[in-house]
């Protein structure tokens, strides 16, 4: 079974230990948004997507869930 890409990036962030409104901030969005975005309120768009594969050091296939490995 596949893990949804919301429950990838809450995963990815609270093992870096940082909070939606750090990342909002590297993203350039507001907190709001980047929670609705991991409560899948919200897609995340293709240019936060590849924002969050640099700085998690991952693919985009490993958060969308298609590539399990790192």
């Amino acid at each position: 079974m596949k893990q949804p890409y919301i429950d990838i990036m809450r995963s990815l962030r609270k093992d870096k230990k940082r909070t939606q409104q750090q990342m909002a901030e590297y993203l350039g969005t507001s907190q709001t948004m980047y929670a609705r975005y991991e409560r899948g309120a919200n897609e995340l768009p293709i240019h936060h997507l590849v924002r969050l594969a640099e700085y998690y050091d991952v693919s985009t296939d490993y958060i969308l869930g298609l590539n399990q490995t790192l």
